[in-house]
């Protein structure tokens, strides 16, 4: 007997939108905008960098992604859910992590701060979250130091811990806030290369200061200054920066070209 011809499966072409912003405005001070319609969309799978002054709205931005803010008018989609529903897709790892050196909690101990959920009570933890934590630091090349105290660890090692943290719930969004910052020349090098690796398996949002930091892995450049726009990496100059930094500063440096076709737009 011949079998029944089974329906032949087609390829799924539709693009998932990472992040998406629908004229978003917020403020903590009624009258006093943070954000004034900022109009966005990240593809799944695409990674940014997102530039402006300070109080311009950087922080804000990624605390509306994180579901810890919500707009005071406008949408804010992630994996087109709320930001809230999809938390558990998001890692994030903050600029800071304030800690007792003489406390002696290790390496392990703090990534495994990343497979906590809500309401859940601290420890004890299963076997599979330490078999996930000990992946995410072989990601972060950390695997050797995980039993040694955090404490004891060099500023680009404790930042590389951090986004162990970020990556051990496997989120398919990452979120770093300022992750360069207090960490020397050949760290931040070291720490490109790490997250131009982990670019290829999910969606980055990079938060930084640091111009220069923007290379080949970051095909764009979200400008964030109460307006929000995105632009191509390859297309920023330094009349652009001035006009988002309000003073001269020299352009970002790129060595490609943006390719064609591509999945993120801004509405500026």
């Amino acid at each position: 007997m011949n079998k029944p011809e089974q329906p032949e499966k087609q390829a799924c072409t539709t693009a998932v939108q990472a992040i998406e912003f629908k004229d978003v405005s917020f403020g903590y001070v009624a009258g006093k905008p943070v954000l004034s319609k900022a109009g966005f969309k990240l593809m799944q799978g695409e990674s940014i960098c997102i530039v402006g002054p300070n109080g311009g709205g950087k922080s804000t931005l990624i605390k509306l992604i994180l579901g810890l803010q919500k707009p005071s008018s406008g949408e804010v989609l992630v994996f087109g859910e709320s930001p809230r529903k999809m938390r558990h897709r998001v890692g994030y790892m903050p600029q800071y992590l304030s800690f007792d050196p003489q406390f002696p909690i290790t390496v392990m101990d703090v990534v495994l701060m990343g497979r906590l959920q809500a309401g859940m009570l601290v420890g004890p933890f299963k076997k599979g979250d330490r078999i996930a934590a000990m992946q995410a630091l072989e990601k972060v090349d950390l695997a050797n130091r995980a039993r040694s105290r955090f404490s004891e660890l060099s500023g680009g090692q404790r930042q590389r811990a951090l986004i162990a943290r970020a990556l051990v719930g496997k989120p398919d969004l990452l979120l770093l806030d300022e992750p360069t910052a207090n960490v020397d020349q050949t760290i931040e090098e070291q720490f490109r290369n790490t997250l131009r690796s982990l670019s290829a398996e999910m969606s980055i949002v990079l938060v930084s200061h640091d111009l220069s930091f923007v290379s080949s892995w970051l095909t764009h450049v979200l400008c964030v200054n109460r307006d929000v726009h995105m632009h191509p990496t390859a297309s920023i100059d330094g009349k652009t920066l001035q006009d988002i930094f309000g003073t001269e500063i020299a352009a970002v440096r790129h060595d490609h070209e943006c390719p064609p076709g591509d999945h993120v737009h801004h509405n500026g």
